[in-house]
């Protein structure tokens, strides 16, 4: 499904989030402050290298990413946008399933999963396999949206999500059905 829509992806999510999940993801980035030698695991990584690897403060700087995400295409788009800005250490791609990884036991230090968690089919399985791949004292990390609890603030977010967000899929990815099922998959 991904495959679609996987060099829209990011403009679609800056449309979406009005680029507030830049700020999301830098702050995940900045909260964890992955140290050199640490090994971190990208679930279902997207095509956006987080703007804080741009700054020499928190580079990769002896640290390694592993991206693993189930769909070729997504992997295809975020290596060519990694390399395009410069990056040709500290970054592995990977063809994985989060609820099979191809990584031995206690490997990682970090495993994240940015807005990808309610596209796995078995959940409970995938937590398995997180625990199973981090090292002993390692950190899970998880970005998610969730659903709204206020009754007026879910009206207008679900009328942004049906009406908007779908309709923003088809005008620039040209895949409304792709946009819907994300809206219905939070």
């Amino acid at each position: 499904m991904f495959e679609s829509v996987a060099k829209k992806y990011d403009v679609m999510n800056d449309m979406m989030s009005l680029g507030i999940h830049h700020l999301w993801k830098d702050l995940l980035l900045w909260k964890m402050h992955p140290l050199p030698g640490t090994q971190l695991l990208d679930i279902a990584g997207g095509t956006e290298i987080s703007k804080e690897y741009q700054n020499e403060e928190y580079s990769l700087g002896g640290s390694h990413v592993m991206v693993c995400n189930i769909n070729k295409e997504m992997l295809k788009v975020e290596k060519l946008k990694a390399l395009a800005q410069g990056y040709r250490a500290g970054l592995t791609w990977v063809l994985g399933d989060a609820e099979e990884l191809p990584f031995d036991d206690d490997k990682f230090d970090i495993y994240t999963i940015a807005f990808g968690i309610r596209n796995v089919t078995h959940i409970d399985q995938a937590f398995q396999e997180a625990h199973r791949v981090l090292k002993p004292g390692g950190w899970f990390l998880c970005l998610e949206f969730s659903q709204v609890n206020n009754p007026l603030i879910s009206r207008l977010y679900d009328l942004y999500s049906f009406q908007v967000i779908t309709v923003l899929g088809e005008v620039i990815a040209g895949d409304w059905k792709f946009y819907q099922y994300l809206v219905e998959s939070i």
